[in-house]
């Protein structure tokens, strides 16, 4: 089956490209030297953002990236699926190598994403991770360095990210 990319998608790609460098740069200095209410003022750009996206429209990050399932999300979920959390780990995910040996999906696209409507199969159960993406809402001091991996991969983080750009500049 042929993944299609979405229009909306397909629109960012040139952004991506084109300001990527720069929007990194940007959230490099802001990370050194973050202006007071930093928080406050991305919370303030959120709603704009998501006025110009629909995730609907995109789930890049279902069909680029994968979840990290703590042990919680692995119980929740394969409990909605009948299985132990065994056969969910055997079936769905595979154990990083080093570092944190968090738990991944074992392919991408995810296997619960439905690739023609872009909707999640296990949306009322999907890992911490996924309900809380693109963690716009979260403290920059905390997620800054997660806006710096997804600001290529993310219409709303590179969106909200040029806001905050914007905004400071201006």
């Amino acid at each position: 089956m042929k993944r299609s990319i979405s229009h909306q998608l397909q629109s960012y790609r040139p952004l991506f490209r084109d300001h990527r460098l720069s929007l990194r740069r940007f959230l490099t200095r802001l990370s050194k030297n973050p202006p007071r209410g930093l928080d406050a003022r991305l919370r303030s750009l959120e709603p704009a953002v998501w006025k110009k996206v629909d995730c609907l429209s995109c789930a890049n990050c279902c069909r680029t990236m994968t979840p990290t399932y703590t042990n919680t999300d692995q119980r929740r979920i394969a409990r909605y699926l009948g299985m132990t959390v065994g056969a969910f780990q055997k079936k769905y995910l595979r154990q990083e190598r080093g570092g944190d040996r968090d738990w991944l999906n074992r392919s991408t696209p995810c296997p619960f994403l439905n690739l023609s409507d872009n909707k999640c199969r296990i949306y009322s159960v999907r890992p911490a991770d996924c309900a809380g993406f693109p963690h716009l809402k979260k403290r920059f001091a905390d997620y800054g360095h997660v806006h710096h991996q997804n600001i290529d991969l993310c219409p709303a983080t590179f969106e909200l990210v040029r806001r905050l750009q914007d905004s400071l500049s201006a």
